[in-house]
Parts: C-alpha cells; structure tokens; sequence
C-alpha cells in the first residue's frame, strides 16, 4: 500500500530506487513488490518509471463513487428528517428511468415499488418529472417502449394524454400525481439540472396529508437549491 501511495504521488513516473527511498523499504523487497505489482495490474512499468495501473485506477474509481453515493445519501436522509416525508432520488440514464437512492424511516415509509417503476413513469412524480425533462423524440421512444396503462383509477389514461400534460409542465417547477401509482398515496417531484442528464428528487405523503404536500416539495426545491453545487458532482453518479 505504501508503494501505491508513492507511486500515485508521482504524476511523471518514478524509479524503483527513488521509490524504495521514499517508502523506506529495502531495494530487494521494493524490487520484488514491484514487480507483483505490475504482474496483477495494480501498477505498470515504462522506460524504468512506474505508474499506476488500471487495476489501481478501477479501484480509485470505485473509492470515488462510493464517498460520491454517500454524499447523497447523508443529503437525503437529512431531507428526510428535516421534512419528515420519504426522499427519493432519480435519474434518466440511457433510455431507462433508474431509481437511484431512496431514504425513509418507519415513520415515514417509502411507496412500496408493486409496479416496476422503470415501466410505470407515466403514472408516478418521479417518471412525470423525468420524462418532462426530455425533448418530444425522447418521451415517444419512451412511451412506445412503455406505453401507459391504468394502474389506479386515477391514472393517466392514454399516451396522448400523457404527451400533453408533460408539454405544460413548466420548467423547474414541482410535479405532482395523486394516486396514480398507488392508491392511498401523492407523490411530488422536482427537476435538477445536471448538464444533460434529466434528474429528480421527490417525495410522497399519504393521500389524507395532501395539504402537506407542495408546501413540502417547495421546502426540499429550497434546500436543493443551497445545496446543489456542493452536491451536483455526487448526484450525477
């Protein structure tokens, strides 16, 4: 671990006998680590100097997802407690709406997923808000792929009727479903804006605590809004 340190703190390259100085090592055994090292990958050898290898580079890679996944999942649950309603946390990456965080209590449970919501986003906030997002082309690949379907009574009847509450949405603006995916249930969602990627956050009440729900969404826009550059690096994951 030492000589991977030592290495990453070498942009350029560096020989094994700088190396073996720098770790404290013995040359034999820094030879010998060395070598091992480049054999698995963790590091590779050109012209006397040694780097980082892709096996070291997959792992910073990996480090860094993982510390980015936990920024939002420490920003999600402090959403949650702060606003007592179940936060969710979504994207549209490579034609398929992912559900990427979701952060509830026993308290506050989160909408329990009967239909696949990769399918169902015409019936949900989180799709609604994604789909509103993508320019027209994008919704009719979608829509042809998942076409809408009567999930509850108060769904969302047809793809054409879907197409024309999308084009109303407006930009930035929260958008609400009351039990369209689930009966008993409301959900709203609000747009973020991370280059071209459609994302949301959302959040979802029972339908008799209806009178909580926009004033809840508005609160999350808030505090997205004082957040989002810290955190625009790490919802992007």
């Amino acid at each position: 671990m030492r000589l991977l340190e030592t290495v990453a703190g070498h942009e350029y390259g560096a020989p094994a006998k700088q190396l073996a100085r720098e770790t404290g090592l013995a040359l034999p055994t820094t030879y010998h680590l060395l070598r091992t090292l480049v054999h698995e990958g963790y590091l590779r050898r050109d012209k006397g100097l040694f780097f980082l290898g892709e096996a070291a580079e997959r792992l910073s890679s990996s480090g860094a997802r993982q510390k980015r996944r936990s920024t939002i999942v420490d920003a999600l649950a402090h959403w949650r407690d702060a606003l007592g309603v179940p936060v969710y946390y979504a994207l549209y990456r490579e034609g398929e709406i992912e559900l990427v965080c979701v952060s509830d209590s026993p308290a506050s449970p989160a909408v329990e997923e009967w239909a696949d919501f990769r399918e169902t986003g015409h019936a949900h906030a989180v799709g609604q808000c994604l789909l509103s997002q993508l320019d027209e082309d994008a919704r009719r690949d979608h829509l042809d792929r998942y076409p809408v379907q009567p999930l509850t009574p108060y769904t969302v009847r047809d793809n054409h009727s879907l197409l024309r509450r999308l084009e109303r949405v407006r930009r930035m603006e929260p958008v609400t479903e009351r039990q369209e995916y689930a009966l008993g249930t409301v959900c709203a969602a609000v747009p973020l804006t991370l280059g071209t990627t459609a994302a949301t956050m959302a959040i979802s009440l029972p339908a008799h605590q209806t009178d909580r729900l926009l004033p809840a969404v508005r609160q999350l826009q808030d505090e997205i809004g004082r957040r989002l550059g810290s955190l625009a690096l790490s919802i992007s994951m």
